[in-house]
């Protein structure tokens, strides 16, 4: 009798150690389902995975062009520099092309604060996607983009897409081939960056010099050199227009060091010497340990003839738009000033939703709904949705222990 029941004794241990088991099991599997569901619904993961130090990247990347943008606002400088930014893919809640918080928008925006109208341009070789879509209804900001088009990610940037409403005409598209060089790039962005400035007069310039229309780069399929790609940044920077620098793309690291290099050089009006002096990182640069770099032998798929269209039909564009601008204009508060009225209005300053318990920032045009109600009021509605939350997840753990004990 006494085995009988040091026998159900130590069987009903291990049957319950089996549930706390699949109790524990189940609550990491909903952990990761909420997880899970995060990822996908930001694109987080395959080419935007998660990895350690991500939020400092983001801080440093965006911090850095917002600061830039301060800097030019507070004429602090005339050019400002950020390699670590011109992640143009980003949109306003999705994760894209290795980027994760669009940076560009975020300094455009802060500019926008002081300057009436911004031009920004785009040589990456991919389509500067993030940026036209953020500023694709307003004429404050012009966006041009220099790009492989085609079957080539993102697959946007066709030459006829020009913005909507107010913004109509104000987004420029340079749809490119394979293999383009130096002579005929230059062919095109010299005339029509000259257009730009005659018709837009921007108050402020963004440069996103995406590094990966090098030639040689392992995912671009463009031919320029160093110099080729650093004469966008000298013939912008001679119109003497307040100029934000920002890195982008680049997947052949040690060409785009020379890249940056060389460019920031262009910045400030120096001509560094082409043979690199001896350093830590020197044999990465062999087996010439130059500066520059020759361009390949590749074929330029781009003919003369699709060159002369696409300048013609871009310098044509440029005509419809009105001779600079007249655009509306809201003196605002300087960057380092809060105004006390908005510490007074509590209640209708944007506040965090709850998503699967976790706070996340919440979307403008979701506030006006939570703004209708008093603190309290909302209060109570936040709890409801966790409330309702901690239901569901508690009937799914009863859902699963029935269904364990009932097998």
């Amino acid at each position: 009798m006494a085995n009988l029941q040091i026998m159900d004794t130590y069987t009903l241990k291990l049957y319950t150690s089996d549930i706390e088991r699949e109790l524990i099991d189940f609550e990491i599997t909903l952990a990761d389902s909420v997880h899970s569901r995060h990822l996908k619904r930001f694109n987080v993961g395959e080419d935007c995975p998660v990895f350690d130090g991500l939020f400092g990247f983001c801080q440093a990347s965006a911090g850095g062009s917002i600061g830039a943008a301060v800097k030019l606002n507070r004429q602090d400088a005339d050019i400002a520099i950020n390699w670590a930014g011109g992640l143009h893919h980003a949109k306003k809640a999705e994760a894209s092309g290795f980027c994760y918080v669009n940076d560009i928008v975020l300094g455009i925006l802060e500019l926008l604060k002081v300057h009436r109208r911004v031009l920004y341009v785009d040589i990456d070789v991919h389509h500067g996607d993030g940026v036209e879509e953020a500023f694709y209804t307003t004429d404050r900001v012009m966006t041009v983009s220099f790009h492989k088009f085609g079957d080539f990610f993102p697959g946007t940037g066709h030459v006829k897409d020009v913005g909507v409403g107010t913004g109509k005409n104000y987004a420029l598209n340079v749809p490119l081939n394979d293999g383009m060089d130096d002579e005929s790039f230059r062919s095109l962005f010299r005339p029509i960056i000259q257009k730009v400035m005659e018709m837009y007069q921007p108050d402020a310039v963004v440069l996103q010099c995406g590094a990966d229309s090098l030639s040689g780069d392992r995912l671009g399929c463009f031919n320029l050199s160093v110099k080729g790609h650093a004469d966008c940044l000298r013939f912008l920077r001679s119109f003497n227009v307040p100029l934000m620098v920002l890195g982008g793309g680049g997947y052949t690291i040690r060409n785009v060091a020379r890249c940056w290099c060389y460019e920031t050089a262009v910045a400030v009006d120096v001509e560094p010497d082409n043979k690199l002096p001896y350093n830590e990182y020197y044999e990465y640069f062999g087996p010439d340990y130059t500066l520059h770099i020759a361009p390949s032998n590749m074929e330029n798929l781009n003919t003369p003839k699709d060159l002369e269209k696409i300048r013609n039909a871009l310098l044509e564009q440029l005509t419809r738009i009105p001779h600079t601008p007249s655009v509306p204009f809201q003196t605002t508060p300087p960057t380092t000033e809060v105004p006390e009225e908005a510490e007074e209005k509590m209640d209708e300053r944007p506040k965090p939703r709850i998503w699967n318990g976790e706070d996340y920032d919440s979307d403008p045009e979701d506030d006006k709904h939570w703004t209708k109600f008093s603190t309290p009021a909302r209060q109570h509605a936040v709890k409801s949705e966790m409330r309702d939350e901690a239901d569901e997840m508690e009937e799914d753990k009863k859902h699963h222990l029935h269904h364990h004990t009932s097998c």
